[in-house]
């Protein structure tokens, strides 16, 4: 199961290539030898996703006030949480230096705090019993309007991993059902161009 994410985040960054930006993947798995992981507590994949921001604002060919951060299921997880308000600094980077945007596929909201800090999109299936989209909505409710502006979208009939090719059949993991969706895989690609070109030309 973790190839076949890792496989679909690599179709995803040649995707984002494909649109004439630069994409940085980052696996925090198989550089900790970590084989499966969702049996166990996540990395610190907040550092790690920092640490990809450091590094490309260092590249002379990155504009380092345009870096977009986008995950998928933990990785989702991940740009909500660095989407969001934190009273400290967490991690020993320029205080000048953050993402521009956020990308958060199938996250759980319950990880971002009420206010966020940049303009984020959430692309969510309706069935999915992993992250369930009503906790989404109830966590739009609650935060009514406040902080950066955050669209979220709704897929009817989706389940977690939509986007994931590999998963055509669907199939039975850690107790929840996961299978690709053809058409919701490709509107949140389109959702996902537009909203990147629309924030990042800002």
């Amino acid at each position: 199961m973790r190839r076949a994410l890792a496989n679909a985040r690599n179709i995803a960054a040649e995707v984002i290539t494909g649109w004439g930006y630069v994409s940085l993947a980052v696996d925090s798995f198989a550089t900790r030898g970590i084989k499966e992981s969702c049996d166990q507590p996540m990395p610190d994949r907040q550092a790690d996703a920092l640490g990809a921001l450091l590094y490309l604002s260092k590249l002379a060919f990155v504009d380092p006030k345009r870096i977009a951060v986008v995950g998928s299921s933990q990785g989702g997880f991940v740009a909500l949480q660095l989407a969001s308000t934190h009273p400290v600094g967490l991690f020993a980077i320029p205080d000048e230096l953050k993402f521009r945007n956020a990308v958060a596929y199938y996250p759980l909201c319950s990880f971002a705090t009420d206010h966020l800090t940049i303009p984020t999109i959430i692309l969510i299936g309706e069935l999915d019993d992993w992250t369930p989209a009503k906790d989404c909505e109830r966590w739009m409710e609650r935060r009514a309007g406040k902080g950066a502006p955050v669209k979220l979208i709704i897929y009817p009939g989706a389940y977690h991993a939509f986007n994931v090719v590999a998963l055509r059949d669907g199939m039975r993991y850690f107790g929840h059902w996961l299978k690709y969706d053809a058409d919701a895989a490709r509107r949140s690609v389109l959702e996902v161009h537009d909203f990147l070109a629309t924030e990042l030309a800002k």
